[in-house]
């Protein structure tokens, strides 16, 4: 029978670099916290239990993580990483194997760990190592006759030991006993003053326990997170990968450089994407669909053979086939555009339903609205849908015509086929069929002066 897998997060540690009261593992990496990228790779593992020991900032990280199934150890006083596992070998099984991962390094792929896994469960070591040119500052892996035999931390290191540019990552895995065993006898005589995790491997050695190393795809895997500006590199490696596999599915990127994806972004056959794209939580593009330069798009599906243009903010909507959109467009939650609708330049649509063909070329705000199909609304056309408490529906049927410079107060139902003068402020149902205005009468007002801006007296 497979040993069922644990997983241990260490997220303990301030990060004085970051220069920030928010802990260091719920900053930011794609739109989601550091740790939250680890705790998705545990989960991809098919760890049995994850658990996340937290210390700085108290709550905050608990807090932060409270939906994603796991389980909390504080570790009140930070004494290096043995000693952060020790909070939570009450919490591993005996008889489980336990993968050691860490809250600021999220790029680490489940495919580079299910080997660990492997050898653990194989009454092995498993550790992740990996070559660096620049090896400073990091634990450096000594071998004899090609076996791992122990890790010294570079404070510790002689220069001999110095020199060797195979470094430790501190992610491992190990059958939860010896883990167990080992982490009690860790001492503290060292540079720092610290518990070092690092240490068991001499006492594996010891027992007769074989330490099988393995190594990343690439080096970024393994980087954590230190300060902002390594913060920032992370994030550009990121999005850097992620552009890669957008154009290896097909994807048009005008420049892949220039794109953020800050969830999942799923695209269909022939879709281009042009500069400084924002794409947040989940976003689902159809065949054919251009996305124009500098829009942002968070919670958004749309269908195929849609054009966005530039400066379009979409958020938590659903938009239909062959519509176009922007440039300068709002649309807000809850909307939804069917086949074939035109929203132009300085327009907001919120919670609102827009049928097939219906057009709403220029500077209108549309919100709360059911919209039929073919309908036309004129340059600055309001539904006025707030009364200052409550909010109210306005309906439009199909083949309405809107004049320029109309105020809908909703509640109100404009019939089908009817038209509305500009300058109308609607309130009352406008029958089907008919036109309807409201204006006042035009007047002339003989020898009217404009005011003229009086002198300021010295």
């Amino acid at each position: 029978m497979t040993a069922k897998l644990d997983i241990v997060i260490l997220a303990a540690g301030k990060g004085t670099r970051m220069r920030s009261d928010l802990p260091k593992v719920l900053h930011k990496l794609a739109g989601k916290p550091l740790v939250g990228h680890v705790i998705d790779t545990a989960h991809a593992l098919g760890a049995a239990q994850v658990c996340v020991v937290y210390g700085f900032g108290g709550e905050a990280v608990p807090q932060a993580l409270a939906d994603d199934k796991l389980t909390f150890v504080l570790q009140a006083e930070q004494h290096g990483t043995g000693h952060a596992v020790r909070q939570a070998l009450p919490r591993l099984g005996d008889d489980t194997v336990t993968l050691v991962l860490y809250g600021d390094v999220p790029l680490t792929r489940a495919a580079t760990l299910r080997p660990l896994v492997d050898a653990a469960r194989g009454g092995k070591l498993g550790l992740l190592t990996v070559e660096l040119a620049d090896p400073d500052g990091y634990g450096r892996i000594v071998r004899e006759h090609g076996q791992v035999v122990r890790i010294v931390e570079h404070k510790d290191a002689s220069p001999a030991e110095r020199a060797i540019t195979e470094v430790n990552t501190g992610i491992l895995a190990v059958a939860t006993p010896h883990l167990k065993r080992w982490i009690g006898e860790l001492k503290s005589d060292n540079a720092q003053g610290e518990y070092y995790l690092t240490d068991i491997i001499a006492l594996a050695v010891r027992d007769g326990v074989e330490i099988e190393a393995h190594q990343p795809a690439d080096a970024w895997e393994v980087l954590g997170v230190n300060s902002k500006a390594q913060l920032a590199e992370l994030e550009r490696v990121h999005q850097r990968e992620i552009a890669r596999g957008l154009l290896d599915a097909g994807v048009t990127l005008l420049d892949p450089a220039r794109l953020d994806v800050r969830g999942s972004l799923v695209c269909g056959r022939d879709v281009t994407i042009d500069i400084g794209c924002v794409f947040e939580g989940r976003v689902e593009l159809g065949d054919g669909v251009e996305v124009g330069a500098h829009c942002v798009l968070r919670n958004v599906k749309v269908a195929a053979g849609t054009r966005i243009d530039a400066f379009t903010l979409i958020d938590d909507a659903v938009i239909g086939e062959a519509n176009k959109l922007g440039p300068f467009t709002r649309i807000r939650p809850g909307t939804l555009l069917a086949r074939d609708v035109h929203v132009g330049n300085f327009v907001e649509i919120k919670n609102s339903q827009i049928g097939d063909g219906s057009k709403i070329n220029h500077l209108s705000y549309v919100g709360d609205t059911t919209m039929g199909k073919k309908v036309n609304i004129g340059a600055g056309t309001i539904t006025c849908n707030y009364d200052g408490a409550n909010k109210h529906r306005t309906v439009i049927e199909d083949e309405v015509f809107v004049g320029s410079d109309t105020q809908l107060v909703a509640p109100v139902t404009v019939g089908r086929g009817a038209t509305l003068g500009a300058g109308t402020t609607l309130t009352r149902d406008a029958p089907a069929g008919e036109l309807t205005l409201s204006r006042a009468k035009q007047v002339t007002v003989p020898g009217w002066k404009r005011p003229v801006k009086q002198k300021k007296e010295s």
